[in-house]
Parts: C-alpha cells; structure tokens; sequence
C-alpha cells in the first residue's frame, strides 16, 4: 500500500543522503587526522569545523538552480583556500599536507565542473 511505498521512498533517500554524506564526513576526518599530525588540535565536531568555514548552510527557500550554484560557490571557495593553504605547506617541505591539499583541489574542481554542467 501508500505505506510501504513511503517507507521504501524514505529509505532510499536516507540512502541517497548516505552516500553524499559518507564521502564528507572521511574528508573531515582526513583533515582533523593531518591537523593532529602537525601537532594542533583539531575541532571535534561538525559544529566547530562549521564555526570556521567560509561556506555558510544553505538556504532551502532557494529554487534548485540558486542552490546548485551555491554549491557551485561552495565548490570554488575549498578550492580558493587550498591554493591559499598549498605554498605555507610548500615552503615547510610538508608533501603530507601538500598531497592531502591537492586531491582536494581536485575533487572539488570536479565537482563543481560536474555542478555548472547542471546549469547549463
């Protein structure tokens, strides 16, 4: 009936919003891991790496297109940072750092290619 078939749809989202969260939360803890490796304590929760992101939550009153080129933004400005992060890492002789900034960089490059092609 009705129900199962809302039960199943559920379910599939919480598998959809599984599966974009899981990469997230391992890249999450990859940085806090290199942090802790540098010798600095890293946040310990999603609220305090929140408090010192430049990306601001979305805004789910926005038409699909708004939010997809705020992540389009999101995107960009993880990128933007890395490429400001990347030559203290450079300078310090921290291949560690420099690797970990860079397979940032091009995941998020990806994604927000893959992101304005929605767009267009």
């Amino acid at each position: 009936g009705l129900s199962r078939a809302l039960q199943e749809g559920l379910r599939g989202e919480a598998e959809r919003r599984q599966a974009l969260l899981q990469p997230l939360a391992a890249a999450v803890d990859e940085i806090a891991e290199r942090i802790r490796a540098l010798g600095h304590l890293a946040p310990g929760s999603y609220t305090e790496f929140a408090k010192l992101s430049s990306i601001k939550d979305g805004d789910n009153t926005k038409s699909a297109n708004e939010m997809i080129k705020d992540l389009v933004e999101g995107q960009e400005a993880v990128v933007r940072t890395c490429r400001e992060i990347f030559p203290g890492a450079d300078e310090a002789g921290d291949e560690p750092t420099a690797d970990l900034l860079t397979t940032r960089m091009q995941l998020h490059e990806k994604n927000a290619w893959m992101l304005r092609s929605l767009l267009a």
